[in-house]
């Protein structure tokens, strides 16, 4: 981050200085939450979780050349003391970005934002210095924390933006404003906290709301909810999509032989082809979003299209392709999953096996729980596995309880009445079952909610390969 002294952080967050000497010291490292992260000039930031404390690791932090600390409490050296750690950190995370003033690039939505996030990142990172969020940490502690790793040089911040309910967009929106907003989709994730697609969509659109006169809008136009948001922001609007009256839009949408999407893109500027290296046609729309937000920034087609063909996944656990000595692909989708994911998951993984058919290969899908869906869970895991029958998926194995229950119920009932389908109780059972039974040429998707720990599928079945596996 920006150099600030001990002084100056106290006064952003109305805190009270305990045990520093020296008020004028400055941060110019990172702030970090973690004191293994520590590197020298950092401020560690210490918040009381539910098994550890950070305040018990402030001396450990200074040790390791942390200036100080922020906390709740004096701990016994140099530290900023205030009532919040979170709302000071978020505090400080403001008054950075407007000292710097960077542009700032915002997004949220039900489905794709991690993969778009990184989109935008090796586009814009081309154009200029660009910070973006690493992985998923879109809450009011992560946001913040990626903020403050921009520096004078930072061009572009680009924020990941999540929500848990109504007004958590409108809150990190306002420790960040965006001068661009975007968003992806509405969806059913979190539909169990929410109640309807309708409260996810008032949810989602208060990122447009906040949007400055001077700020962009980049809508979805193939998402009536999303599209509908245009009525509710004083910004400028830009739409992407395959509708033909999107701004940025992608044409003659085809998947190539092993399932990469590839399609004509257009913008204002003229018109590219562009083929992914991502796999999967739910990529299209992701990728129509960041060459959006690109075109607004300043790119021309032909190095948005160049840019897209070479990006590729910067986050783990999401569509991470593997293949094996053995002529054996894992598909490592674990990190998350709801109803439109899953079944983005499962043709991408159809498209994959049909370059492979022809040579005997066959298609694995390792599921389990698609967790926060409420009252919608049971049909949507039923439609997950009727799915899985339609797509000719060879093999469905439903990891878990009940949820992996209704996933294989729903394959039973639309025809899965022989071998197609198993239930297992746990990761360590579908390891068991695909070590005994895969074969060259098969491709193997592994996906669940984050709390199933599915990636520990996929990653035992890389960890029993001899060589090395190429990561594609």
């Amino acid at each position: 981050m920006i150099t600030l002294s001990l002084a100056e952080i106290a006064g952003i967050v109305g805190g009270q200085p305990s045990d520093v000497p020296d008020p004028s010291a400055t941060v110019t490292g990172p702030v970090v939450i973690d004191s293994r992260e520590v590197r020298q000039g950092s401020l560690f930031a210490a918040f009381a979780g539910e098994r550890v404390d950070g305040h018990d690791y402030a001396q450990r932090a200074v040790d390791a050349g942390a200036v100080a600390v922020l906390a709740a409490r004096p701990v016994g050296v140099p530290a900023i003391v205030v009532d919040d750690v979170v709302a000071a950190l978020g505090a400080l995370a403001r008054a950075v970005v407007e000292r710097l003033g960077t542009t700032v690039v915002a997004l949220t939505g039900s489905a794709g934002k991690t993969s778009t996030k990184d989109l935008i990142a090796q586009l814009l990172e081309r154009k200029a210095p660009t910070v973006w969020t690493p992985g998923s940490l879109n809450n009011e502690i992560g946001l913040p924390l990626t903020a403050l790793r921009a520096t004078a040089e930072t061009r572009h911040l680009v924020l990941e933006m999540g929500a848990r309910g109504v007004g958590h967009i409108h809150y990190l929106a306002g420790l960040t404003p965006p001068r661009i907003g975007l968003v992806l989709n509405v969806g059913s994730a979190h539909i169990g906290e929410f109640g309807s697609r309708e409260a996810i969509a008032q949810a989602k659109g208060e990122l447009v709301e906040v949007l400055p006169d001077d700020g962009v809008a980049v809508l979805n136009a193939d998402d009536p909810l999303v599209r509908s948001m245009s009525s509710r922001t004083k910004a400028r609007v830009l739409l992407f999509g395959e509708a033909p009256e999107a701004d940025v839009r992608g044409e003659n949408v085809r998947l190539t032989d092993d399932g990469r999407p590839a399609f004509a893109l257009h913008t204002p500027t003229g018109c590219s082809d562009v083929t992914l290296r991502l796999y999967g046609e739910h990529h299209v729309s992701n990728a129509l979003a960041a060459a959006a937000v690109a075109h607004e920034l300043g790119m021309s087609v032909t190095e948005i299209a160049e840019a897209l063909s070479g990006a590729g996944t910067l986050s783990r656990w999401r569509m991470e392709v593997t293949e094996r000595p053995d002529g054996v692909t894992v598909v490592n989708d674990a990190y998350n999953a709801n109803p439109e994911s899953m079944k983005a998951a499962l043709r991408a993984l159809a498209a994959m096996g049909k370059a492979r058919q022809a040579g005997g290969g066959r298609t694995w899908a390792v599921l389990g729980q698609m967790a926060e869906l409420g009252d919608a869970s049971l049909a949507e895991h039923d439609a997950v596995g009727r799915l899985a029958v339609r797509l000719n998926v060879s093999k469905l194995v439903a990891v878990g309880g009940q949820e992996a229950s209704w996933l294989q119920l729903g394959a039973y009932n639309e025809g899965s009445w022989g071998e197609e389908s198993v239930h297992v109780s746990d990761a360590e059972a579908a390891v068991d079952l695909l070590r005994s039974e895969l074969r060259p040429g098969d491709v193997v998707l592994v996906k669940a909610s984050r709390s199933v720990g599915l990636e520990r599928v996929a990653m035992a079945l890389l960890e029993t390969t001899e060589g090395e596996v190429a990561v594609r």
